[in-house]
């Protein structure tokens, strides 16, 4: 029952504000919160079994939690909390509708990771996208409405090719279960692995995304409300990663392996050339956004590595950067919210006026470097070693990109933080709800930048 309270809870908080036209915020933050402690239970009664561990029907739905999905579990009721923090300090138009999208987005996430039925699981990889739509399209910038119909086209229509190969594969073994799947697939034909392979990559691909399927990724994050930026980069993205570790590589080891230089070369372009496009960014949240793509190609290297450091150091720079590129991209509506502008070149100076601000962007942008001490590091650092024990030319590239990434971000640091920019003196540093969020995401970047068995040993 506890798995199922966690995905029914945030379902019974949209349901509440549907009714309730008061303490909209409060009535979401308790739900998310709840939420959240019910994970911590799941991670302190299952914490380091290496087996499926529980598994639970709903509605002829069958969901469970295991090594791969509790980190991810947790990292998205999690992030919840924060953005709901964060948007208790923020006035939205229709704010009890917008209240009520995040927490149906949660439950939606939810059943995502735990779904052991690869039809629920379908359904959840879709549902997803209908009120991360609404949120863009109502709520995000200017722009908001291409870039909401843009992230919807592009995933929707990978998604499609996902659901062929799902139909199929159900069809021929009589079964939806994940786990009866994984043991049964890889008695395919390898032809017909090929094809399947070619549909969930596509599928996950898109999702993550991997270069050449990254361009919605930009535009979703610029039009994005700042809590829609967080999600989508610390949780949405992760789910293509995810697919690849549930579908992917278990269900087709043949062709995986046959596929394993392309998605080699694809993670390599992805890394250089994201990077080198956040150079030239004028925008924060692009030039984050791009930093995310550089991050989710050292992912896809780091899993199709094969290896058991590379698969490791994927999940944790899955999580580790689900933290990071969540703080920062909070960094950046903070921001915005005072001045009303994303160009990085009206920032100058900021230290002299927001120090307790500068000190937390500069900490998350060094994680996001990879700096020893910090959870980014141990993520980059383990999928290195992986893919150096895989491909040891790769090795090289992957670690340019990382030089890259340093440049674009203390590049970003010096324009933003150190000068004298007048135009800014009237900016206020960090109120206690900003400096909550930010500190409860640094506690956790240090923490497990120190002590990173706690994630490899779920």
């Amino acid at each position: 029952m506890l798995l199922l309270s966690i995905f029914l809870l945030p379902l019974i908080g949209a349901l509440v504000l549907s009714i309730v036209r008061v303490y909209h915020k409060f009535i979401s933050l308790i739900f998310s919160i709840l939420t959240f402690f019910l994970s911590i239970l799941v991670v302190s009664e299952f914490y380091g079994c290496s087996a499926l561990t529980t598994a639970e029907y709903f509605m002829g739905m069958s969901i469970g939690i295991d090594k791969v999905s509790l980190p991810f579990l947790l990292l998205t009721t999690f992030l919840f909390v924060i953005c709901i923090i964060y948007d208790c300090t923020t006035n939205y138009v229709n704010a009890r509708v917008y209240m009520a999208l995040f927490l149906l987005l949660e439950s939606f996430i939810v059943g995502f990771f735990v779904s052991l039925d690869a039809i629920s699981f379908y359904i959840f990889f879709e549902a997803v996208l209908v009120p991360m739509f609404f949120i863009i399209g109502i709520w995000g910038g200017k722009d908001r409405v291409y870039a909401a119909f843009k992230f919807f086209l592009y995933t929707l229509a990978g998604s499609l090719l996902f659901l062929l190969g799902l139909i199929y594969i159900c069809n021929t073994f009589g079964t939806s279960n994940i786990h009866v799947l994984t043991a049964l697939t890889p008695t395919l034909d390898f032809k017909v692995q090929i094809l399947l392979w070619l549909a969930f990559f596509i599928s996950f691909a898109i999702k993550i995304p991997m270069f050449p399927f990254h361009t919605w990724l930009p535009d979703a994050h610029v039009q994005s409300p700042t809590s829609g930026s967080v999600i989508l980069a610390g949780i949405l993205i992760k789910m293509g990663g995810y697919g690849f570790l549930r579908f992917s590589i278990p269900m087709f080891p043949a062709a995986s392996e046959y596929f394993a230089s392309l998605v080699m070369v694809l993670s390599i372009i992805a890394v250089i050339y994201a990077s080198l496009v956040a150079f030239a960014q004028d925008d924060i949240k692009k030039l984050i956004a791009y930093s995310s793509i550089a991050h989710m190609g050292v992912v896809t290297a780091g899993l199709f590595s094969f290896n058991e450091k590379g698969t490791l150091g994927a999940i944790f720079h899955m999580i580790s950067h689900g933290l990071i590129s969540a703080a920062l991209f909070l960094c950046v509506g903070m921001l915005y919210t005072r001045t009303g502008t994303l160009e990085i070149k009206k920032y100058n100076g900021i230290v002299n006026i927001m120090p307790k601000f500068s000190f937390m962007f500069v900490l998350f942008s060094m994680a996001s470097i990879g700096l020893p001490g910090t959870s980014g590091f141990i993520g980059e650092f383990l999928s290195m070693l992986g893919i150096f024990e895989s491909i040891k030319l790769a090795t090289g590239f992957i670690a340019l990109g990382t030089i890259l990434s340093a440049l674009y971000m203390l590049n970003l640091c010096k324009k933003m933080i150190w000068g004298i920019n007048h135009s800014n003196v009237l900016m206020e540093d960090l109120n206690a709800a900003e400096l909550l969020t930010l500190t409860l995401l640094a506690a956790l970047v240090i923490f497990l930048g120190f002590y990173p068995t706690f994630v490899l040993k779920l």
